[in-house]
């Protein structure tokens, strides 16, 4: 008994000092396999050898069954041995294999480039003005045939700061872009956010286009007086659905609310991930008003089912027949832009692939046709003219919520 674990003992330090490290290049199978023969080889010194290096007890057993003697063990010994030396090989070769692959899988993405391949983080859940734009960017790729294979992956939560520190962690992947605008300003600075735009590299703003105020269809507010006043005696008591916190939607009610002689503090704001939530709670009863993107609520209202108070653009806009905050009486008015930005620390050559692809698609049919479709503004701006818009729009919306108490 002892001498038999000794045995194994010496096979296990032959075996150990036998296995090499992992092949440096990818793809190398022959150095994964080379060492199989070899290990096998030592595996001899585990099993019984000839008659004499049996257990104490004299014993063979092989399949279940007892086998006593060295004449009749001892083929049975052999055909142990081979088997076992087959199967050692076969797992061995399975193993170095399956590490190859493993290699190779985990640098699957090498040598991919933004025509081929690129990928899209929507920071909110499907639904909402983020989820809309990445799409309607996605298929004007598709369209005109821009990229290979464009993707758009929703990560929501936060006013989009779970997809922005997401995507902070990415590292320099010139294949992957991310959209933004000016609900990411807010939530970075209401949630304290580690990272903000600083930590992406601009790439483009797309177009921009307008909050409204929205309530269901049999809702007794007809205009947004008749809201207001009701606000004034009680603002604790309604309930306004939004985004995320220090978003643009919590932004419009703070400022409408500040010009109605309410303090933005008094505001019972519930943020939800996106408008598509937001558009839930409305048809649901949760709550009596709401604040999205007008084309979050585009085909209720269209259909019937819920009506626009306020849309918060400075005059009126072609399409959306809805007076403004500044007609009825409160002067607030506040865009919500939308643009695209790629990790930091690609190199110039990347990024301005990245620009020119972004401003092909910009030009496509489909796109111009999403701009009308939705009511957006052309804003299109690119390079270090909308790395300064950034800075400075981040700077105004920081001087608003600071002005807000938020």
């Amino acid at each position: 008994m002892r001498s038999g674990v000794k045995a194994r003992s010496t096979c296990h330090a032959r075996l150990t000092a036998r296995i090499p490290p992992p092949p440096s290049i990818v793809g190398d199978i022959g150095s994964l396999l080379r060492p199989v023969v070899s290990i096998a080889s030592s595996l001899r010194c585990c099993l019984p050898s000839g008659g004499h290096e049996y257990p104490p007890d004299g014993q063979v057993r092989i399949a279940g069954r007892r086998r006593t003697g060295p004449d009749r063990g001892h083929k049975g010994v052999i055909v142990q041995r081979k088997r076992f030396l087959l199967r050692a090989i076969g797992a061995l070769g399975t193993l170095a294999l399956a590490g190859a692959a493993t290699v190779d899988a985990s640098n699957s993405t090498t040598g991919a480039t933004p025509r081929s391949k690129l990928t899209v983080t929507a920071p909110a859940a499907p639904g909402g003005g983020w989820d809309l734009a990445s799409r309607e960017f996605q298929q004007s790729l598709r369209s005109d045939s821009i990229v290979n294979n464009v993707q758009v992956v929703n990560v929501p939560g936060a006013g989009g700061t779970i997809g922005l520190g997401q995507f902070v962690e990415l590292g320099a992947d010139p294949t992957r872009l991310m959209m933004t605008g000016t609900v990411m300003e807010g939530a970075i600075t209401v949630n304290k956010s580690r990272v903000d735009l600083e930590n992406t590299t601009p790439i483009a703003r797309l177009a921009e286009d307008y909050q409204v105020f929205i309530v269901p269809a049999d809702s007794p507010y007809k205009t947004l007086q008749d809201f207001v006043k009701s606000w004034k005696k009680n603002p604790h008591s309604h309930a306004v659905a939004g985004g995320g916190l220090g978003g643009t939607d919590h932004l419009l009610a703070g400022l409408t609310a500040r010009e109605a002689g309410i303090d933005p503090r008094e505001v019972n704001y519930i943020s939800f991930a996106g408008g598509g939530e937001v558009l839930t709670a409305l048809l649901s009863d949760t709550v009596e008003i709401g604040v999205s993107s007008y084309n979050d609520f585009r085909d209720q209202i269209e259909a019937g089912n819920l009506r626009a108070l306020a849309v918060s653009a400075d005059e009126p806009v072609p399409g959306i027949d809805t007076p403004t905050f500044i007609e009825q009486g409160i002067d607030v008015s506040l865009p919500n832009w939308r643009g695209l930005v790629a990790p930091r620390g690609i190199s110039d050559g990347e990024r301005e692939e990245l620009t020119d692809i972004v401003t092909e698609a910009t030009k496509t049919a489909a796109w111009k046709d999403a701009l009308d479709r939705n009511r957006w503004v052309d804003s299109v701006l690119t390079g270090e003219e909308f790395a300064e818009f950034i800075r400075e729009d981040q700077a105004r919306v920081n001087d608003i919520i600071e002005e807000l108490g938020l």
